[in-house]
């Protein structure tokens, strides 16, 4: 695929990844773009389809997975989400670092492709902080909650493997987090800048 390199982000529910995520466009939001992901679940209010996700039939995502169209897809709760081939293509068609915001076994899928991506991890400074911020959202019934708590020591765990992430990013404090995210994000961020201001 050409156009310069994606970004994939990955890390528990709660660590702060959408915080992080909406600093970095605001500030650079001349070289970020989001590739717009797929999901089988209902919008959520205040969501728009082709903005927030494409929001499609178990049919329709499945046989564009089964086609080869998808780059990683995973079942959530019961829920299909995935990321189409043609919407990283859209981002880096305008010569965007496309941002991909994923799960462990996106992760997984995409190590399998040819994307060649940057991996940054972003980790809650502990369980017990993540189960709170969790908590303080009450957004989740406590088995819901449970599942999210078991899948984050998972993805924890994963993150520890050598070679899987370029960058760990550990979210306890929001501009310290902020700063090590730009750092390892700046050399591909100044590329972009270069050729975006010699086209």
């Amino acid at each position: 695929m050409a156009g310069p390199r994606p970004v994939v982000f990955s890390g528990p529910s709660g660590a702060g990844k959408s915080t992080l995520l909406k600093k970095l466009m605001k500030e650079y939001d001349s070289v970020l773009g989001f590739s717009v992901s797929h999901t089988t679940r209902n919008p959520r209010p205040g969501e728009e389809n082709g903005k927030d996700y494409h929001y499609v039939t178990r049919e329709v995502m499945q046989a564009a997975i089964n086609k080869g169209e998808f780059i990683e897809s995973a079942v959530f709760s019961g829920n299909m989400y995935g990321t189409s081939k043609a919407a990283v293509q859209d981002v880096q068609a305008k010569n965007l670092i496309c941002i991909l915001d994923i799960d462990m076994q996106g992760v997984k899928n995409i190590k399998g492709t040819d994307l060649n991506p940057i991996y940054i991890s972003i980790q809650p400074p502990s369980m017990a902080v993540l189960e709170k911020r969790l908590r303080d959202r009450k957004t989740e019934s406590e088995e819901n909650l449970q599942k999210r708590l078991h899948a984050a020591m998972l993805e924890m765990d994963f993150s520890k493997e050598p070679g899987v992430f370029d960058a760990i990013v550990v979210n306890d404090n929001l501009e310290e987090a902020y700063g090590q995210l730009k750092q390892a994000l700046l050399e591909e961020i100044n590329n972009v800048k270069k050729i975006n201001m010699s086209s």
